[in-house]
């Protein structure tokens, strides 16, 4: 059985998660409106990454006993001034997430409940390949600084990356 902190503390973040997929989407849309569709593309594939691992908490929860409980999600920021406040902003949202799966691991280990432990590793080592991720889109974004050839040619880039599937769903055939 699951103790009532930790379950607490994994919903918690299972309603973050679903939160960053809706912030990433925004962004997303925001970069569609600008005509970057390969930053969109990239956003939109992120967005998908952040309800699988929301789907990762849900699973868990259940798996161990707890009850899941949704909250209502706020709605993200709407509008960016420029490709580099989305990406900065990006990489701020990651460093937060990061800090979030920090204060878990620490309510499990001041728990003692080396399960949750063991599943948030993977969380633990992904935040740190989502940050180095984002970082070096980033840093290329900001290569770019205001060139419209250099901002083509980076959106063309970012428009090569494929959305993993969902859990529970396979790739088609043509993929």
């Amino acid at each position: 059985m699951i103790a009532t902190e930790v379950e607490n503390a994994l919903n918690k973040q299972l309603n973050a998660e679903i939160y960053s997929s809706y912030l990433y989407v925004s962004m997303a849309a925001q970069c569609k409106a600008d005509d970057l569709d390969g930053c969109a593309a990239w956003l939109e594939a992120q967005a998908q990454e952040e309800m699988t691992h929301a789907a990762k908490f849900y699973n868990f929860i259940i798996q161990r006993g707890g009850r899941v409980k949704l909250t209502g999600i706020d709605g993200p920021q709407i509008e960016w001034e420029t490709p580099l406040a989305v990406f900065e902003d990006t990489l701020a949202h990651e460093q937060k997430v990061s800090a979030m799966i920090n204060d878990l691991m620490d309510i499990a280990i001041a728990q003692k409940d080396h399960a949750t432990q063991i599943f948030l590793q993977w969380f633990v080592t992904e935040q740190v390949e989502e940050e180095e991720s984002v970082g070096m889109v980033l840093g290329k974004v900001k290569r770019v600084k205001d060139s419209a050839q250099g901002m083509y040619l980076l959106d063309q880039e970012l428009g090569l990356r494929k959305p993993e599937p969902l859990p529970g769903t396979t790739a088609s055939a043509s993929e």
